[in-house]
């Protein structure tokens, strides 16, 4: 009785952190076998069972905990999800304005279908949170969750809904200022040819656009990649920051 009463929390803990590391990015990324995830989860659990609560609940309540921890467990893998897809947006946004979004593909690794840009931008943030400390910024917010809702304990969802709507503007406005620089360029570029169209009616404007378009998009893209690290280090800190508000 007092080995399943050892294991409870044990078991309350790794399922939270299972669910939000399938989840959450980087963890996410389908290049993260299945297994590691739930093996990473288990360790976290185990370096966290200090801190947990002692269990003895009975069958119906320990179900019960179950489902909570894994409702607490995606509901925060889906606030950090929400505030990293802003990279993602701007890869899409450069891929729709710049003429990239014809190839779009689904890619099983991402988990996403999008144009060139969208996956070079979603696979460079999840290798730079893997090479920088993003990855402990994420994990550490979920090692704080402990502490501010103990095993048993519910989520506000109403707090949660609200930290989502504020997350979602954040993606908004970070893809934007990643790619809308790149986008007035190429809105001005069509300008250029229409003018231009009109001057010289004879000339080919999409003929002439369309390399034109690509080439700027590959350039400024490729500027617009150099930023990239401060975007997901700010990211990281936003994703921080509403995981510990929602818990707070």
């Amino acid at each position: 009785m007092d080995l399943v009463s050892d294991l409870e929390p044990l078991v309350l803990a790794a399922v939270r952190v299972t669910v939000f590391l399938v989840l959450a990015p980087p963890f996410s990324h389908g290049g993260v076998p299945g297994p590691v995830k739930a093996m990473l989860g288990v360790g976290l659990a185990l370096a966290l069972q200090p801190d947990l609560a002692e269990g003895g609940l009975g069958t119906a309540a320990f179900l019960g905990q179950l489902i909570s921890e894994a409702v607490i467990g995606g509901g925060l893998a889906l606030l950090v999800m929400i505030i990293f897809a802003a990279v993602q947006s701007a890869g899409r946004l450069i891929d729709v304005f710049g003429g990239f979004e014809m190839g779009v593909a689904f890619d099983p690794m991402l988990m996403t279908s999008g144009g060139p840009f969208a996956k070079l931008y979603t696979f460079a943030a999840t290798v730079l949170l893997f090479v920088s400390d993003g990855y402990q910024l994420v994990v550490g917010g979920l090692a704080r969750t402990f502490a501010a809702l103990p095993l048993g304990a519910s989520l506000d969802l109403g707090r949660l809904a609200s930290s989502m709507t504020d997350a979602l503007t954040q993606m908004f406005l970070a893809a934007l200022q990643v790619a809308g620089p790149l986008i007035a360029v190429l809105f001005l570029a069509d300008v250029g040819l229409g003018l231009l169209t009109r001057v010289a009616p004879a000339l080919n404007a999409f003929a002439l656009g369309f390399p034109l378009k690509i080439l700027i998009t590959l350039v400024l893209g490729t500027v617009a990649l150099l930023a990239l690290p401060r975007v997901v280090t700010w990211l990281a800190e936003q994703a921080l920051g509403s995981v510990v508000e929602v818990t707070g």
